[in-house]
């Protein structure tokens, strides 16, 4: 299959949220060279915020729209951590699609979100202006002091009547559950080692190599935290593969990233860079056959981290 071949808007717009959240978090705050904060938060206080930010955005709109949810259950796995350790922390993301109102509203929608997380006193998560030309004009921002990241989206359903639909997210920073340390059954997350002859397992295997041959870079000897692993949460379950390059200069690791981002396009993949705030790069991508992401960071440790992950229950085969 080709992935090049064309996917209904609607369809991409999910792929760019699930990207944007995965991006903004585990890899601008992780990978991309910041130190993890220690944040003292449990599921449901991280829900709990993440749902007062939507609103913050969407109770003084005019259109008024209805909040349709966009993702099951909310807690996910941070994955490529910068200093290789182990990593039982989760993190949690909450989506909605902004339905019941014109779909020319979708970029006015947008619009009244950023002012009104502005009157909040919420930061710009990127510079510059937003080409609201473009088919996914996004807004990303930033809560201070607790560091949650959200984007507000637009894409275009119909440029010739100027129509679209809008979406809202909000990531929260990882953080680890309480109680982790003796959680059994009850634990929203559990890891375990991929099965001989996994599918999901070869698929992220051979993305992985196919990342690797783009980066042009050889690999580094697996660190504590690296490796294959199987994760199940409350969305299912998925595969990770976490690898590092051997230590590089700034600029080789620059084009390295650049080198990365170069295939994922060629290829078809959804692509966005992710704004760090040690202006390292790195890149999220988004396969939209399949529903891997795929993260490429330079790390302030010297290396290229890569990080692979892809649901049970896809293709046999990256060669999709």
């Amino acid at each position: 299959m080709n992935l090049r071949k064309a996917i209904p808007a609607a369809a991409l717009l999910a792929v760019v949220i699930v990207v944007t959240a995965c991006g903004a978090q585990k890899n601008g705050q992780e990978s991309g060279g910041r130190t993890p904060k220690q944040v003292r938060m449990n599921e449901q206080r991280a829900i709990d915020r993440a749902e007062e930010i939507i609103h913050q955005a969407v109770d003084g709109m005019s259109p008024k729209p209805t909040l349709e949810r966009m993702t099951g259950a909310p807690v996910d796995v941070c994955i490529a951590r910068d200093d290789h350790r182990p990593d039982d922390r989760v993190q949690v993301e909450v989506a909605y699609k902004l339905t019941g109102v014109p779909g020319s509203e979708a970029q006015n929608l947008v619009r009244q979100a950023r002012d009104a997380w502005l009157r909040q006193g919420y930061k710009y998560n990127s510079g510059g202006e937003v080409d609201w030309s473009g088919p996914f004009p996004t807004v990303y921002m930033r809560t201070e002091p607790d560091d949650f990241w959200m984007d507000a989206v637009t894409g275009v359903m119909d440029r010739a009547k100027g129509e679209g639909v809008a979406s809202l997210s909000v990531t929260s920073p990882c953080f680890v559950p309480p109680g982790k340390a003796s959680a059994g059954a009850a634990d929203p997350v559990s890891f375990e080692a991929p099965e001989a002859d996994d599918p999901a397992a070869r698929r992220a295997l051979a993305h992985s190599s196919r990342i690797y041959d783009a980066l042009g870079v050889g690999s580094a000897p697996t660190q504590p935290g690296e490796g294959l692993s199987t994760v199940r949460d409350g969305r299912g379950t998925a595969v990770h593969h976490t690898w590092s390059t051997l230590p590089l200069p700034e600029d080789e690791r620059v084009r390295a990233v650049a080198r990365a981002q170069e295939y994922f396009q060629g290829e078809g993949w959804k692509v966005r860079t992710v704004p760090t705030l040690e202006g390292l790069p790195a890149v999220v991508a988004g396969h939209p056959g399949e529903h891997t992401i795929a993260q490429v960071a330079a790390s302030t440790t010297g290396a290229v981290r890569v990080a692979v992950t892809t649901p049970l229950g896809g293709p046999t085969s990256a060669d999709v």
